[in-house]
């Protein structure tokens, strides 16, 4: 092993100590299921937004958006880049308060599923047991993703087993976040954010000193047609310049609907220790979303500028989601300290994927313990017992999340994008007519949560492989059809309650 992979290997383990230390720290807070899974709605306005942000972006943010704007230019990148940064600001201003002062009032719920249930005074927790099976289908192939990228990036810094690596990262993911829970995943995405940011600082910085400066960035970008305008993008096959449908951009802005379905994301708004916080956390989130994620996109055009100077190899296809991986490999030529960097770089990669997968793995093992099986734990009365059960079905899920990733091959990742889809429209307008109008009931909110769901699946082995008008963003139309269905089914049955609509007034 070199110099410069010892250093790496070192900020690495560093962060790595860290995040344990964290979740041990963080356990000593948790005394029964609330404080587990919802940090005992204690968390600060800082700890709150930048959670909130570091769970949504995942390695994504580092590897995803500026290897698609390495290959194609700033169109497909920046149109995505804009509707989840708009996703981000709505999310944040209509939904966040009211969620916040929601659960607390009925029945003080701990998990989205649950406040559909104590919103609708669903005695029989249809919704809750519905809403936890669907998390369970999203999010365990989602957290496996995640220990797969883990497992792939060390494996592919150091040359050592791809199983090892991945089933050491989830070790340390499980660990910190069976520990400490909600409020120690919470504060480790605090953590993670900053090295996130600190990672896209350095990489903006070498990068354009590497290419040869900002005016040398931009010549370079300008020679290719179509790569600087947001209505073309360039073909880096054919060398040309191709136009950029309308149904793209469509398709692209509707990735910020997912935001108002996301449980790990809403679970931020319901924990803040004071709904009058969440204003600064607003704006916090806001302003390092769209830095972050323009920055990450501007990373792209830096790189491509490095390779046609000869400074990095030429990227092509998936490869291309490696170039903050090749810039740190480059950065740690130059000395210790730069290796230390890189290693600061690397860490900010896997920061990224475990700020994700730790939320994940809590939701799910949420929806299971508590959701479709909290009842059975709570009769025995006994907290010891009921936070073991927590630890242990987050555990069970872990066992399978790695199952899942086992293979460095499988097409795992593909699904990241999918069940985006699938808690946007599954979760996101059931959320929205819950908070905002007074006549949905339960039987709406169940129509929604299905059909948006089954069109998810529908609109996507079905309907987009048809291509022309019908290749949108499956996310649109299943999002559509779920509030369709809520309006409709809603008319058509009981009305709620007048102890339903009070409390809806009094929220």
């Amino acid at each position: 092993m070199t110099t410069e992979h010892i250093c790496i290997m070192i900020a690495i383990i560093v962060y790595l100590g860290a995040m344990l230390y964290v979740g041990y720290r963080c356990s000593k807070n948790n005394h029964d299921t609330t404080d587990f899974y919802l940090g005992g709605r204690k968390l600060g306005p800082l700890v709150t937004a930048m959670s909130a942000e570091a769970s949504d972006m995942s390695s994504w943010l580092l590897m995803g958006l500026p290897g698609l704007a390495y290959l194609t230019g700033i169109a497909d990148a920046g149109w995505t880049a804009i509707g989840l940064a708009i996703g981000t600001y709505i999310n944040w201003r209509i939904v966040a308060k009211r969620i916040r002062r929601y659960t607390l009032v009925a029945g003080n719920s701990i998990t989205l599923p649950s406040f559909f249930s104590n919103r609708y005074r669903d005695q029989r927790k249809i919704l809750q047991s519905i809403g936890a099976i669907f998390i369970v289908i999203f999010f365990i192939p989602y957290t496996a993703s995640g220990f797969a990228a883990c497992g792939k990036l060390f494996s592919s810094l150091f040359g050592v087993n791809y199983v090892a690596a991945m089933i050491i990262s989830a070790i340390v993911i499980v660990g910190y976040t069976a520990l400490g829970g909600f409020l120690a995943a919470s504060t480790t995405d605090f953590i993670q954010s900053i090295i996130m940011s600190v990672a896209l600082i350095i990489v903006f910085i070498f990068g354009i000193n590497i290419a040869g400066g900002i005016p040398a960035v931009v010549e370079n970008a300008q020679s290719l047609p179509g790569y600087l305008t947001m209505m073309t993008t360039y073909d880096p096959v054919a060398g040309v310049e191709q136009p950029y449908p309308i149904i793209n951009i469509i398709s692209m802005i509707a990735w910020g609907l997912g935001y108002f379905g996301m449980p790990h994301i809403l679970l931020r708004f319901m924990a803040i220790e004071d709904e009058e916080k969440l204003t600064l956390s607003r704006r916090v989130a806001t302003i390092w979303v769209v830095i972050s994620l323009a920055v990450a996109v501007l990373i792209g055009v830096i790189g491509l500028a490095m390779s046609d100077v000869g400074a990095l190899k030429t990227l092509t296809g998936s490869d291309s989601e490696t170039i903050i991986v090749q810039i740190a490999d480059l950065l740690s030529k130059h000395g210790i300290l730069p290796a230390l960097l890189a290693g600061t770089i690397l860490a900010g990669i896997l920061a990224s994927t475990m700020s994700t997968a730790d939320s994940q793995l809590l939701a799910a093992s949420s929806a299971v313990s508590s959701d479709l099986f909290g009842d059975r734990v709570a009769k025995t009365g006994d907290k010891k017992k009921a936070m073991n059960a927590a630890r242990f079905t987050l555990l069970a899920i872990a066992v399978i999340a790695a199952f899942i990733a086992r293979d460095p091959n499988s097409s795992v990742f593909g699904i990241v994008s999918f069940a985006w889809a699938g808690f946007g429209a599954v979760f996101g307008p059931v959320v929205l007519f819950a908070l905002f109008w007074r006549r949905s009931n339960w039987q709406g909110a169940l129509a929604g949560m299905i059909s948006g769901g089954a069109m998810v699946f529908i609109w996507k082995y079905l309907v987009r492989p048809l291509g022309g008008v019908w290749n949108i963003y499956e996310l649109l139309p299943a999002f559509s059809v779920s509030c369709l269905m809520i309006v409709i089914v809603s008319l058509l049955t009981k009305a709620p309650s007048k102890e339903i609509t009070e409390e809806f007034d009094r929220v």
